[in-house]
């Protein structure tokens, strides 16, 4: 059989993995017909990997051993401790991807080996190389690197009359994108894209747990702050809340025994209203009109010519959200695909189109940020060795092949030291440098010889850099693709093995969902408080295993998880 091309959509509170057949995307569910893959990984109390569900269930009694939001630190210098050693954000991200690869595997029937992944479209160079390492990591080729909002927008288009304009607003866990999209003809053309790499739903969350420490603090007079079960407590509380908030106009969070002063329990019970809510995160979805408006001023379009807006991302279906984008535009925006599913459906397009199956858009992609060189210019008004020069402007179609002239600036210069940047900054030094070399041997001639500088990047944002002397054809050329690598070849093979003797070691049905190790550490753990707890909790413990035992033996993983999340809450209470 011929390898058929995933699409993933590797978010940063949940991830998805898609295959286009029958003329379709279709996202692929798990043993429990489950298509959401939380993003959470970490291991048991006896050492057993858990990814998704069950690492997310035990994140409330081990924060310590669990790992979240990781999709927030790619392409930085970060490790994260998981059981006794540390591990790289390609890493973790890398065992997402092997769960998400080992669900395709099982529904297909065959190997998976080639993937499509999405990545917001203001991921830097650095984010975009070491999520192409976390998929080889993982045992995938990553054939293409493409942009959230752009996948969207292919699975829109499959829907939708052509003709149109099209703001993309992708608000996620970590996130934030607003593209510009022309679909005309079949051909789905970016226009120009920006936004924030820090901004997402899980500010929203931190700002409903600030709002909870403070009404600790001031009702209670106790600051839990440096107690991670409580946190792990009230994170999850807040979530469910944000949630709640969204169809209700008021949410509880409530938790028992939160803490503990003197011998006296703390108990939580707080109730907090949309109004509340949205004043909190209104300086953030101010932030994200702000983006539309630089994005539309890069697209040289104004709010009126805007035809649709279409909402991608779990973190859009805030009120507020629709609320002030109609306001801004004066028609409501559109949500019929599934905000959190359609990256993934985009992504499983695209892959078939590159696979050589017929489908219905042709991707016109850009880059969002600006690449350019430095040299001696004016500043502030004054003379400055590192002006930045573009060659290619940010919202540029990709692939794209620029070319600009240099001049040496003394007799006799014999060599010229080339510098890549990415940014926008005119001060280049205070841009990201991805790449630098030298050409020597220059001719003997006064100033101002001229030596052309050219650039060329491709659809997978590979760039190609070459100088040459004009008067001699004299050149010398780089490859950019992986200038920000945090991993050369040996070190991918590392951690290659250290993840999958991790996956080795793990109980087969912990990769099944429901009947996993992260259960089974719980019934444990459980039974071994038995003999020190009083008779009223001994009893609830015994009632907690059996609607435990007999839900996961039912296959209702909502029983089963309303089980976990109850006798988790009994165990640290009698715990603390």
């Amino acid at each position: 059989m011929t390898d058929e091309i995933v699409g993933i959509d590797l978010g940063t509170t949940n991830s998805e993995i898609a295959i286009y057949r029958n003329g379709r995307p279709d996202v692929l569910a798990d043993a429990q017909g489950r298509v959401i893959l939380p993003s959470v990984v970490g291991l048991s109390e006896t050492g057993d990997l858990l990814v998704g569900e069950e690492a997310r269930n035990q994140f409330l009694l081990y924060p310590e051993r669990t790992v979240r939001s990781i999709k927030r630190k790619m392409g930085s210098d970060a490790r994260v401790h998981l059981g006794e050693r540390d591990y790289s954000p390609q890493e973790i991200s890398a065992i997402i991807l092997s769960r998400l690869k080992e669900t395709a595997q099982q529904r297909l029937g065959q190997p998976v080996r080639k993937a499509v992944i999405t990545v917001p479209a203001y991921f830097s160079d650095a984010q975009r190389q070491a999520t192409r390492e976390a998929g080889e990591i993982a045992g995938l080729e990553v054939v293409r690197i493409i942009n959230e909002p752009t996948a969207a927008a292919l699975v829109y288009e499959a829907a939708q009359q052509q003709g149109k304009r099209i703001l993309v607003y992708d608000l996620g866990g970590g996130t934030f994108d607003v593209s510009v999209v022309r679909i005309e003809a079949g051909v789905v053309e970016v226009i120009s894209s920006h936004g924030n790499n820090q901004l997402g739903g899980d500010d929203f969350d931190h700002k409903l747990v600030e709002h909870v420490l403070e009404h600790l603090k001031l009702k209670h007079e106790v600051d839990v702050s440096g107690q991670p079960r409580a946190m792990a407590r009230i994170l999850r509380s807040a979530e469910a809340a944000k949630k709640q908030l969204s169809d209700h106009p008021f949410a509880r969070i409530a938790e028992e025994y939160l803490t503990e002063i003197g011998g006296k329990a703390i108990n939580l019970d707080l109730e907090i209203s949309r109004e509340e809510y949205e004043e909190m995160i209104t300086p953030f979805i101010e932030e994200t009109l702000g983006a539309i408006h630089i994005a539309l001023e890069s697209a040289h379009l104004v709010s009126s010519q805007v035809d649709e807006i279409l909402l991608v991302g779990g973190a859009t279906r805030t009120p507020l959200i629709r609320r002030r984008l109609t306001e801004v535009f004066g028609k409501d925006p559109r949500g019929e695909v599934d905000p959190d599913l359609c990256v993934a459906m985009g992504a499983a397009i695209q892959g078939a189109a590159i696979a050589g199956t017929e489908v219905s858009a042709v991707l016109v992609d850009v880059t969002p940020y600006t690449f350019g060189t430095s040299a001696l210019g004016e500043l502030n008004g004054e003379l400055y060795p590192y002006q930045y020069v573009p060659i290619i402007p940010k919202n540029t179609p990709i692939p794209v092949r620029r070319s600009e002239a240099f001049f040496t600036v003394v007799d006799g210069q014999k060599s010229v030291q080339i510098l890549i940047y990415q940014g926008e900054n005119p001060d280049a030094l205070e841009n990201i440098k991805i790449g630098e070399f030298r050409v020597d041997g220059l001719s003997d001639v006064p100033a101002g010889n001229t030596v052309i500088i050219d650039l060329a990047l491709d659809r997978d944002g590979i760039l190609q850099v070459s100088a040459r002397e004009k008067k001699t054809g004299l050149e010398r050329r780089i490859t950019i693709d992986k200038a920000v690598s945090r991993f050369d070849q040996d070190q991918l093979d590392q951690a290659r093995e250290r993840i999958g003797s991790l996956f080795e070691g793990r109980e087969q049905d912990a990769s099944a969902g429901g009947a996993g190790s992260a259960v089974d550490a719980l019934l444990a753990k459980a039974s071994g408080k038995l003999d020190q707890a009083g008779e009223e909790d001994r009893a609830e413990i015994i009632d907690l295993i059996e609607t435990i035992r007999d839900a996961r033996a039912s296959g209702d993983s909502a029983a089963l998880e309303q089980g976990q999340r109850q006798l988790q809450d009994l165990l640290f209470y009698l715990e603390t």
